[in-house]
């Protein structure tokens, strides 16, 4: 086996880990995480009809112009305030945080900090 197909393998693992745990309804939608070395993207998604409800990203039309080249902590916070005003827009209030295969620490903490002071509640 490869080694990058034994790393996909790994991390896919700690994701379905991960999302096994979460329970979500129509009414506590899961936020789900995806971070790169570039990006950081944030969708609000209802799992019983699969639709996206709210998405944000660092290639937002709000923040492409203000942050280009390497993600940093500072980036991550304003994608977090941007995806707690979008979901403040459709009416949702509580969401659980589908962290996927990233630990809690860093960029990922600093993104649900941020989405908490913006008024999600997980």
């Amino acid at each position: 086996m490869k080694k990058s197909n034994k790393k996909n393998l790994i991390k896919a693992v700690r994701k379905a880990r991960v999302r096994k745990q979460l329970h979500s309804s129509a009414e506590r939608p899961r936020l789900s995480v995806f971070r790169s070395n570039k990006h950081f993207y944030a969708q609000i998604i209802d799992d019983t009809t699969h639709k996206t409800l709210a998405a944000a990203s660092t290639q937002s039309k709000e923040l492409k112009e203000k942050f280009s080249g390497k993600l940093t902590i500072d980036t991550v916070k304003e994608v977090g305030q941007l995806i707690a005003k979008r979901a403040k827009e459709k009416n949702i209030s509580t969401v659980c945080l589908d962290r996927g295969p990233y630990l809690y620490h860093g960029r990922v903490k600093a993104f649900a900090d941020a989405a908490r002071e913006g008024g999600l509640k997980f």
